[in-house]
This record gives C-alpha cells, structure tokens and sequence, in this order.
C-alpha cells in the first residue's frame, strides 16, 4: 500500500522547516526535488537532516541563549525604578491632559474670531 502524502501537508512540513527554503533560495535544490523526497521518505526520514539538522541545532540555541538573557535582565531589574519611570509617564500624561494637549471629551471645540473684528466687540 503507497500512501501519497498531499501538497498540504508538505507545505505544513516546509513551514515547520524554513531551511528548506533556504536551501531553494540558495540554488541547491528546488522545491519539486524537496516535494519528491517528502512523498518517497515522508517527514522522518535521514534525508532530511542535511537541509536542517545544523541549522536547526542553531535555531534552538540561539533560542535558549535569547531566553537566558531575558531572564538574566529580568532577574537584575530594579523594580522600584521600573515603577517610579511608570508614575513619572501616568504623571506627565496628566499634566497634558489638564493643559489640553490630550483628547478630553468634556473639551469645548476652539471657535476662531474672524480677523476682521476688532477688539472692542
């Protein structure tokens, strides 16, 4: 029995592996050849790790420094700096406001005086 694996899920596949694409955009392979070898050897097949097993390997660490380094900035933040930096915005948001920089709803619409009019009227 030959199960004939759809375009859908090679594209699914291709999605979850954007080394593929890169090794078509770099020339080496084209996307028939790939779509070949997914029918012929399905998802987990040897085949596959010459196109993302290095790359993939790097992907993961990558990820697992940029994590580390979240939590290393996380861990030596100043809370109270973090939430004065916060009251200093809420403040200068107010203080825009109260003088009419900001949108106020209870706000009456400026009304221009013609040029015309003189001061007396």
């Amino acid at each position: 029995m030959v199960i004939i694996m759809s375009k859908e899920t090679f594209k699914s596949f291709a999605r979850l592996h954007p080394e593929l694409a890169n090794a078509v955009v770099s020339g080496s392979v084209t996307w028939q050849q790939l779509y070949e070898l997914y029918e012929i050897y399905g998802e987990n097949n040897k085949v596959w790790n010459s196109y993302f097993s290095s790359s993939t390997v790097d992907t993961i660490s990558h990820s697992a420094n940029t994590v580390k380094d979240l939590i290393h900035t996380l861990e030596n933040l100043d809370m109270d700096s973090v939430q004065k930096g916060i009251t200093n915005i809420q403040k200068t948001i107010g203080l825009l406001q109260d003088i009419g920089i900001g949108s106020r709803k209870d706000a009456l619409p400026y009304e221009a005086k013609p040029i015309y009019q003189k001061f007396e009227d």
